[in-house]
């Protein structure tokens, strides 16, 4: 059985082409999933336009975002069934004897390999998940949505796990996109003051951004910053795709705050980062999530308390790729979501 599939099949901009591919096959423990929606990540721009910063395994199919229902289990599967609606988590290989993967921070695993770059991705009908993967989606909860438990999850750690945020902090969330914008809606629920920057480029994604109650800024957001005391946010998240941010952060952070990078800028570094040490700060790198930061965002996404509706700016059949594809990396919309045909 053959079924369209989104492939980026060489390191070349623009090398991205539907292609017809074959039914994985699925390992014991593994399960195969058959995929209701599959969102589109900044990440897949960036391997579409080739401008990405990892090794890819080329020739790939695309998608890391995406749940389902399983069509078959693996031998040794057990706790699940088919039919089960489920969502994955994108780290499609890892050493489980690893010092990380002890641990539980198998996102950490240096050998680990994920959905759409590493392996087959789930831009097309089927896919094959080790079941270690696998989390439970309600039934309220539509595919749609939970489709992006995913970004939300990376967002979660970004602002739950890895910055020392309180109820009442500033916070300064550079780069309207996905992750940005979700980034700002979780510190919003952890009680803190936002500001969502970004560019005249990015008026319709800040215009959705203040769906979640938060401050939208164009270029500069020095003044909003140092408002409350003259000192400058408590925390600044560079969820922008732009090495340069991080110069914004270092201006507009308080002495002893956090700057949190979860954004990828493969750009040099062409200035000081002497502001903090000058300042004390505290700059956190943030990547990836683990088991319980999704159990804890699908709760989130099932009580509504985070609504990820306002950023879904359409559906479209995987066959019209591209479409989506354009519209994001464009601004037009904040995600797009992709429909297996």
């Amino acid at each position: 059985m053959k079924s369209a599939a989104v492939v980026n099949y060489a390191a070349e901009s623009g090398s991205v082409e539907i292609r017809e591919i074959g039914m994985p096959v699925i390992g014991e423990e593994d399960v195969l999933l058959e995929v209701a929606n599959v969102g589109v990540c900044g990440s897949d721009l960036h391997q579409w336009t080739a401008d990405h910063s990892w090794p890819v395994n080329y020739p790939v199919v695309l998608g890391h975002e995406f749940g389902g229902h399983l069509a078959a289990i693996g031998k040794r599967v057990s706790g699940w069934k088919e039919g089960d609606r489920v969502v994955s988590e994108t780290a499609a290989i890892i050493d489980p004897n690893n010092p990380m993967s002890r641990q539980g921070l198998y996102n950490l695993d240096p050998t680990r390999k994920g959905f759409g770059y590493g392996v087959d991705g789930a831009m097309t009908r089927y896919v094959r998940v080790p079941a270690r993967c696998l989390h439970r989606v309600p039934p309220a909860l539509a595919f749609e949505e939970a489709c992006l438990t995913e970004p939300c999850s990376v967002a979660y750690n970004a602002v739950v796990g890895n910055s020392r945020l309180q109820p009442g902090d500033r916070v300064v969330v550079i780069g309207p996109g996905t992750i940005g914008i979700l980034c700002a809606a979780v510190a919003r629920l952890c009680g803190a003051e936002v500001a969502l920057v970004g560019l005249k480029a990015d008026r319709h994604r800040l215009e959705i951004a203040r769906t979640y109650e938060c401050e939208t800024l164009i270029g500069d957001a020095t003044h909003w910053a140092k408002e409350r005391d003259g000192l400058g946010a408590d925390c600044v998240i560079d969820a922008a795709g732009h090495s340069a941010t991080l110069s914004l952060a270092m201006q507009w952070v308080r002495p002893n705050g956090q700057i949190t990078k979860v954004g990828w800028g493969p750009q040099p570094v062409q200035y000081s980062l002497d502001p903090i040490v000058q300042k004390n700060i505290t700059l956190q790198g943030s990547f990836s999530h683990n088991w319980p930061i999704w159990e804890r965002v699908l709760a989130l996404l099932t009580s509504r308390q985070l609504d990820v509706k306002p950023i879904i700016g359409g559906v479209w059949p995987v066959t019209e790729w591209q479409e989506a594809f354009e519209k994001m990396h464009r601004g037009e919309v904040v995600k797009s979501v992709l429909k297996p045909v």
